[in-house]
């Protein structure tokens, strides 16, 4: 008896880079590699979408049309290139209007996409009318997903097989157009049983021939386990990566798959070992001189705890890293218990998991519920849709208040149509006042990235791509660079200026604080002075009032962008801004003091 063809999907240069550098992989490093894959004989890739759309723009100075443009005519015509797409958030992190939902659309298909996986975090069918329609528009292929994981222990109430199948019937029931299903588990949480009995169901329940797949990461331990469950429940399809982008936060190995199946009833794609292994060779030579994080091919037991995606996890800690409070890592996510129960379940995915993430580390940073993550805040409150179950009354109430926003239970769609910010008209007069050329593509890039996307457009994008050999030299050299520091001297903090040569600089007094283990507070009276502080490490990116400048209790003085985040310096009291004691752009660590009020 012939054995079942099961269809392997290379998440290597998406998700894989993704989940191990954080997205952060140049691509001219490692186009050698995608030729090495397709003599390899693979023909169906992800290459794109999901986070790695902005990560180009924010950390790497390209252009991701530029780079799907190359990756489709290395493949050629015929390979089955996939991205990844975030129902009415595309590959944004908030939500998106008709206009740039159909624009999605529209440019990916352009630029060489075959099929979009297609997927809600809150598992709200509503949000996948709409794209689902406008992906088969164009002439994709849509693959919509029902997305998935464990809860933490002691937690009840969705992300169950019941659940999954009140949701499958729904999408099947609402006439959404689609091409292939995928259950799709980003923290890799989902028990091996749990896959099992959904795959059973799902394949009760859809059409006899539609192409089933199931996605899941390493990061918990269990994936080979669930794909192996899932391949026996009937399953079509499976993701898998290759070395050294493979296992721990990332997808199975395609090796290991391949011994895993050994003399069972499956044919993985027709992949041969020994061409695999030229192919992996290839990508560990093209990326030997990227830093490889350490939680990035680890497997971790607390993760059902959190549960935290593999694809969000490198992203953070690298950010954690940039940003000095790598240390705090293990109090985020034992924290994120507690935010996952009382957000209401939505699937921890982004922009979801970010979500979790943001939250969880603003307890730990400044205190259990003190300051709300404006992405969670708006999810508990209803603007990115019905969450799984209702979030706890007294969060939302919270939220509310720090945010001034109302609960509603209006569409995501809706309210991102009626928000002006968010239509095309918008971003083309944002291109026309920074003078830059009007197309398509760059209508869709300043829309999804904001002031980063226009800083790419205009020449000025950051970049940041952590490669070993930089780093040693950049810790061989004793030199310190140009710019803010913080240091400390007998236990007391100050904020120090380094510039090289004659220079003058402008020097504000700023006193020395202790240095504090618990969370700092705010502000700090001084005399007649009233220190602001930084409750997080970040990057100043706005300053709103000057020195001598009125402000009342409450009004901004600046807004700091740490994890994603932005995070508003505000008045504790009202009072005169005796000095502002930081420029834009500087970097910023938590509890030094940015501003004073007289």
């Amino acid at each position: 008896m012939a054995k079942k063809f099961i269809d392997i999907m290379d998440t290597t240069f998406r998700d894989g880079f993704q989940s191990v550098f954080g997205g952060r992989v140049l691509m001219n490093d490692f186009f050698p590699a995608v030729e090495a894959a397709k003599t390899a004989g693979i023909t169906h890739f992800e290459f794109g979408g999901g986070a790695r759309f902005q990560s180009l723009y924010f950390y790497l100075r390209e252009d991701a049309f530029e780079m799907m443009d190359k990756f489709r005519k290395i493949v050629g015509p015929d390979a089955n290139l996939q991205t990844l797409a975030r129902g009415v958030n595309t590959v944004m992190l908030d939500t998106g209007s008709k206009e740039l939902i159909d624009l999605h659309a529209k440019m990916f298909k352009k630029h060489g996409t075959t099929t979009i996986r297609n997927f809600d975090a809150l598992n709200d069918v509503e949000n996948l009318k709409y794209s689902g329609e406008r992906i088969v528009h164009h002439g994709l292929k849509h693959e919509i997903v029902v997305t998935m994981m464990d809860l933490p222990p002691g937690c009840y109430g969705a992300h169950t097989v019941e659940f999954y199948e009140r949701t499958l019937r729904e999408i099947l029931d609402s006439g959404i157009p689609y091409n292939s299903i995928c259950f799709k588990d980003a923290s890799g949480t989902s028990n091996p049983q749990k896959v099992f009995e959904t795959i059973q169901m799902a394949r009760r329940l859809i059409p006899e021939g539609t192409h089933l797949r199931l996605h899941t990461h390493e990061t918990a331990g269990v994936s080979v386990a669930a794909y192996m469950a899932a391949l026996e429940a009937g399953v079509d399809g499976i993701d898998m990566a290759a070395s050294p982008v493979s296992g721990g936060t990332s997808q199975p190995d395609i090796l290991t798959m391949l011994h895993a199946t050994k003399g069972m009833d499956y044919d993985l794609g027709g992949l041969e070992i020994n061409k695999i292994l030229t192919y992996e060779k290839e990508l560990q030579n093209c990326l030997s001189d990227y830093f490889m994080p350490p939680e990035a091919t680890m497997v971790s037991p607390i993760i059902p705890f959190s549960p935290m995606p593999g694809g969000a996890l490198t992203a953070n800690t690298q950010m954690m890293r940039d940003n000095d409070i790598l240390d705090r890592f293990p109090e985020v996510i034992a924290a994120m218990t507690e935010v996952v129960e009382k957000g209401g379940y939505g699937t921890s995915v982004t922009p979801v998991s970010q979500f979790y993430f943001q939250q969880a580390l603003n307890n730990v940073m400044q205190g259990p519920w003190n300051a709300i993550a404006p992405g969670y805040g708006k999810m508990v409150l209803g603007y990115f849709g019905k969450t799984p179950v209702a979030p706890d009354p007294e969060v939302v109430r919270i939220a509310s208040e720090k945010l001034g926003l109302p609960p509603t239970t209006e569409k995501a769609l809706d309210l991102a149509n009626a928000d002006e910010s968010k239509s095309l008209a918008n971003w083309i007069n944002r291109l026309k006042e920074e003078n830059i050329e009007i197309t398509e593509e760059n209508i869709f890039i300043a829309a999804a990235c904001h002031d980063k996307g226009i800083a790419f457009l205009k020449g000025e994008g950051e970049l940041n791509v952590r490669k070993i050999s930089t780093m040693k030299k950049e810790e061989g050299s004793s030199k310190m660079g140009n710019g803010s520091y913080t240091v400390v001297v007998d236990g007391q903090k100050f904020s120090v200026q380094v510039a090289e040569g004659d220079v003058n600089i402008q020097v504000t007094e700023v006193n020395g604080e202790a240095t504090e283990t618990s969370a700092p507070k705010a502000a700090q009276s001084s005399g007649n002075s009233l220190d602001i502080k930084a409750l997080l490490p970040g990057n100043v990116w706005k300053i709103v009032a000057n020195p001598g400048q009125s402000v009342n209790e409450g009004d901004v003085i600046m807004i700091l962008e740490s994890m994603k985040m932005e995070i508003d310096i505000v008045a504790p009291k009202g009072g005169v801004i005796k000095s502002i004691n930081v420029a834009t752009n500087d970097k910023v660590v938590e509890g030094q003091v940015v501003a004073v009020l007289g």
